[in-house]
């Protein structure tokens, strides 16, 4: 079922403590339970498992329970024990765990949505679950009564939530790259603002109520931080990753961000140093440099008789340029950018001298990673996704969270 893996201590970079198998289809979801050896992990295989360490050191199921739909995405309270799983037909099931975990029994069935579940946050201050689906809504509901309390429908598939406890607001990403923030009320809520800024789906999304910070993660290989509490717009861009981000965690004790992406990388921001907004593109008929037309400046073509060139941007100034003004390549780590990307000549003579240390490091998860879950006191993350396959890792290195914590394991 579980395998236990040795690896070398003390390296800055995730180590593989256990592989967990035995699904039969992707796993949606998994978390670890804090203060226990365990993962609860649900799947597409419609069943919903509770993993414990044995002796041996591996990992066997004490709960293997199945549902009537494939389960799309989990919310588990662990002061509590309930458990609520997300199901590809619309529903939402709720459970409560025994102490022991070797138990579940079944406590209500939600009626939440018309089309698959695509995530969930439960609320025990509000008594709310809030869900949000491929119908295209957020709904929230009452877990006392079991009753509908509200929905609001978007333009495109719901795809991802985040909810602030004590203010009740809700962030719903959608598959048209926008994010909308939304005030909970009772029966009645309030539309906010709308977020802009990806060029693809939106496929995580992490609130952090201290800082109040929103970070998006999407399929165009980006994640944005968004400073909800500054009040001022100012948004940060991210760009580390080469497939679309699927997983987020922001730790706020030792001001990191964790990204996780199809292709298996992990990504280990430091937010505690800082950084510059990236600039708007410029439109721009003609190169900002060296006014050469553009291809579709039919009029300057003509009158110069010369032929258009394509446009670029400078990733760093933000101007429409040409290709022969622009063929110069670097990272620029404090802007977010920690791969090569294209800049204006001017801009790289400015900056060819500065101090680009990468402000970011790059980690191999080595399997397909849809969703992510992480025990800060005890430094250990989990990981799943549509290879059937769930790890364990000690990050304890990377993100140094015994001495920020105080916490020993």
């Amino acid at each position: 079922m579980a395998a236990e893996i040795h690896s070398r201590p003390h390296s800055s970079r995730p180590i593989l403590l256990n592989k967990i198998e035995g699904h039969q289809d992707a796993v949606s979801a998994a978390v670890l339970i804090p203060k226990e050896d365990g993962v609860i992990t649900v799947s597409e295989d419609r069943t919903i498992r509770v993993w414990l360490k044995r002796d041996s050191g591996q990992y066997w199921p004490s709960i293997y329970h199945t549902v009537s739909s494939p389960c799309s995405c989990m919310s588990y309270h662990h002061e509590s024990r309930r458990i609520f799983i997300g199901q590809d037909n619309g529903a939402i099931v709720e459970f409560i765990i025994s102490e022991d975990f070797n138990k579940m029994n079944h406590v209500k069935t939600y009626p939440a949505h018309q089309g698959r579940v695509s995530d969930m946050v439960f609320s025990l201050l509000s008594q709310w679950v809030v869900s949000t689906g491929h119908d295209k809504s957020i709904s929230w509901m009452c877990t006392q009564s079991g009753s509908m309390l509200g929905r609001h429908y978007f333009s495109s598939w719901a795809s991802c939530l985040q909810y602030d406890n004590d203010t009740q607001h809700a962030f719903v990403g959608d598959y048209s790259g926008q994010i909308t923030l939304l005030k909970l009320e009772g029966q009645t809520y309030s539309t906010i603002t709308t977020l802009k800024g990806h060029e693809g789906s939106i496929g995580a999304l992490w609130w952090d109520p201290v800082q109040r910070w929103l970070f998006s993660g999407a399929s165009d290989h980006s994640v944005i931080m968004w400073d909800i509490g500054g009040r001022k717009g100012r948004t940060l861009l991210l760009q580390g990753h080469h497939e679309k981000v699927q997983a987020l965690r922001y730790l706020q004790l030792t001001r990191q961000l964790i990204s996780c992406s199809a292709d298996g990388t992990v990504t280990v921001w430091n937010m505690d140093t800082q950084r510059e907004e990236a600039p708007h593109w410029l439109d721009s008929d003609s190169c900002q440099k060296c006014e050469q037309p553009f291809f579709w400046n039919i009029k300057q073509m003509w009158d110069t008789k010369t032929l258009g060139l394509r446009q670029h941007h400078c990733r760093k100034c933000g101007k429409a340029v040409c290709g022969k003004c622009s063929s110069k390549r670097s990272t620029y780590p404090v802007m977010g950018f920690e791969f090569q990307v294209r800049m204006c000549d001017d801009c790289y003579n400015t900056i060819k001298d500065e101090d680009r240390t990468p402000l970011a490091t790059f980690h191999e998860g080595k399997h397909n990673i849809s969703h992510m879950d992480m025990d800060p006191a005890r430094g250990l993350m989990v990981t799943c996704g549509s290879d059937r396959v769930v790890k364990i890792w000690d990050m304890m290195q990377l993100v140094g969270c015994s001495i920020a914590t105080g916490f020993s394991r």
